[in-house]
C-alpha cells in the first residue's frame, strides 16, 4: 500500500488515503509488482456537512486480505474527525458498522 499522491492521509489506519477533489478513498495494494489496480471507497457530500459512503470495490486478487476494511475505518474516521453525518449507501459498510457498533460512528449516521 502506497501514500504517492496522497492530499490526505488518514492517521491510524495504515496506507489508506482519501482525495478529496475525487472524492475517494483508495489503497493501492502492490506497487512492488508494477501492479495499477486499486481498491476504492467512493463517496459524495449530499448535504453541508453529510456525506454518502457509496461504493466499496476490491479487485479480485485482493480479495479476502482486510483492505475494504481499512476502506470503510478510514471513511468512518473521516466522518468522525471532520464531524460529519454519514448515510452509508454501500452494503459493506452498513455491514462494517454492524460489526464494529462503535459510539463514535452511530451517532453520525443518518438515516
Amino acid at each position: 500500500m502506497t501514500h504517492r499522491g496522497v492530499e490526505r492521509t488518514h492517521p491510524g489506519t495504515k496506507g489508506v488515503s482519501a482525495k478529496t477533489a475525487k472524492e475517494e478513498f483508495k489503497v493501492i495494494p502492490d506497487l512492488r509488482r508494477g501492479c495499477h489496480d486499486r481498491a476504492v471507497l467512493l463517496y459524495e457530500y449530499v448535504g453541508k456537512r453529510i456525506v454518502d459512503l457509496q461504493h466499496t470495490e476490491v479487485p479480485d486478487a485482493y480479495r479476502g486480505r482486510g483492505i475494504a476494511k481499512h476502506l470503510a475505518k478510514a471513511a468512518l474516521d473521516f466522518v468522525v474527525e471532520e464531524d460529519l453525518k454519514a448515510h452509508l449507501t454501500c452494503w459493506y459498510i452498513q455491514k462494517y458498522v454492524k460489526e464494529n457498533p462503535l459510539p463514535q460512528y452511530l451517532e453520525r449516521l443518518q438515516p
